[in-house]
């Protein structure tokens, strides 16, 4: 028998026949409704909404380690900043302290601010 493609069977038939066409197992599963082909395009749906979630936290992730970097950064900046001012002090009441030793040791006597004039 040769198959022809003038004489083609209609497009449409009917549910009985697809079913008894259909091997046992299927003919079993198609009355819980189940489709195979469904069911796993729904999962690979699910996995790409993962795959999603889990580079769109690997994003935050990554820019909340460049904004923590650029933090410790500042904080360093600010750190060697007060250290200079630390230092600069230091100096400063060094030259201070020496200045009172010299300046204001007792043989000189202060200057009087004000009080009785006569």
């Amino acid at each position: 028998m040769s198959t022809s493609f003038g004489a083609q069977p209609s497009g449409s038939i009917s549910k009985s026949e697809f079913l008894s066409s259909l091997p046992r197992w299927r003919r079993w599963l198609s009355r819980f409704n189940w489709h195979p082909v469904v069911e796993y395009e729904i999962r690979e749906i699910e996995f790409e909404r993962r795959k999603i979630g889990f580079e769109n936290r690997k994003i935050e992730h990554e820019k909340r380690m460049q904004q923590l970097a650029s933090e410790i950064e500042q904080i360093e900046k600010e750190t060697e900043q007060l250290q200079k001012e630390n230092a600069r002090l230091a100096q400063i009441n060094s030259m201070l302290e020496r200045f009172e030793r010299e300046h204001l040791s007792g043989s000189i006597p202060p200057p009087s601010t004000g009080g009785s004039c006569s």
